[in-house]
């Protein structure tokens, strides 16, 4: 039996906080980080985290629980619910504690898991879904390859999409690697997101915008900006200000989402003469079971083998790979099934470095 299978459901919970807790450490969450490992003693503990979790220690890891958790506090916190926290939380106009491993705030996160319970549970039902803007740094490179090998209008198609803000990338202004995409009046900058040999930048031309999700979440809405802005974590300011920049532009430039699974878009999109038709995801593969992965791929294999010169298909992706460093920012392209690693990114995807 496996090692991890084989633990008691709250010692393997645990085991997968502190897993996040180094996870967020790497990434630049040094406040998530500390709060995940006393979340996880507290949990061994019987304490409220235990009470918290009750009825979820059977949930699969790729599920992220404890992100589910810290998204729910957090929206907390963003909605003046949680004021103590909200002196630790940058997102809130708090700041950082400087204290070791977060000793400081997270008395004050035990008093929420404490005393609204409830309210952050709810929150555990549902799929963290950041939909990182900093992610359209890597698929923006990747149009402008497609357009420096065929100068086709796209239509761009996200799976895994959440509120579908990076379908509107090229209205983002990305630069690096001595490169500059995108109009400098964006309200999305991703500076220095691009680094070693970027990609020639180039315009592209988005005809359609595409999006699906099994629960996509609306940018427009106040319920929809608030479950987004929740899943960033609380100390990277960076990301809330390219998040809020990106709901500018939801807000103007219009994309069509759709509630479905991604096998079901990839089989119903097709292809059109005289375009590129660009599949793209990230950091989504993770959270499918291996039916519906297995279909998504059956699907973009149908999409290829329809391509032609004029009616081109490209599948972009920024999924991490088992036994790589950072993550692969891949193209395939029809027909003839070309294959390239572009570059890697983190999961975040900022910066990127291009491979040439």
């Amino acid at each position: 039996m496996d090692r991890e299978a084989a633990r008691l459901p709250q010692e393997r919970t645990a085991l997968r906080f502190r897993w996040q807790a180094n996870l967020c450490a790497a990434l630049g969450s040094p406040l998530y980080a500390g709060l995940l490992r006393h979340a996880a003693d507290d949990l061994l503990a019987g304490g409220p985290t235990l009470a918290v979790l009750d009825g979820h220690f059977d949930d699969r890891g790729r599920t992220a629980p404890a992100l589910r958790m810290l998204g729910g506090v957090h929206a907390l916190v963003l909605t003046g619910q949680a004021g103590e926290l909200a002196e630790f939380y940058p997102s809130a106009g708090g700041r950082a504690d400087a204290g070791p491993g977060a000793g400081r705030a997270w008395p004050a996160l035990l008093s929420v898991l404490a005393e609204q319970p409830e309210e952050v549970r709810r929150w555990l039902s549902h799929p963290p879904q950041t939909n990182e803007v900093g992610r359209g740094a890597a698929l923006a490179g990747a149009l402008c390859r497609l357009v420096a090998k065929a100068d086709l209008p796209i239509r761009l198609v996200e799976v895994g999409a959440s509120a579908g803000l990076n379908l509107r990338v090229d209205h983002f202004e990305i630069t690096g690697g001595g490169q500059s995409f995108g109009p400098a009046s964006s309200p999305v900058r991703l500076h220095g997101a691009w680094l070693g040999p970027a990609p020639a930048a180039r315009k592209v031309e988005i005809v359609d915008r595409i999006g699906a999700d099994i629960a996509p979440v609306d940018p427009l809405s106040e319920a929809g900006r608030l479950r987004l802005s929740s899943y960033v974590w609380a100390d990277q300011i960076e990301r809330f200000l390219r998040l809020r920049g990106a709901f500018e532009l939801a807000a103007a430039i219009p994309a069509e989402l759709r509630a479905e699974p991604a096998s079901r878009t990839v089989g119903g999109i097709g292809l059109e003469p005289g375009t590129w038709t660009v599949l793209w995801h990230s950091i989504m593969r993770q959270y499918l079971e291996e039916e519906e992965a297995a279909a998504l791929d059956a699907g973009i294999a149908a999409l290829g083998a329809q391509a032609t010169p004029s009616a081109r298909f490209a599948h972009v992706s920024l999924e991490p790979v088992k036994g790589t460093d950072g993550t692969p920012v891949e193209l395939v392209t029809w027909p003839g099934e070309k294959r390239r690693v572009l570059g890697t990114a983190p999961p975040h995807g900022i910066p990127v470095r291009w491979e040439g």
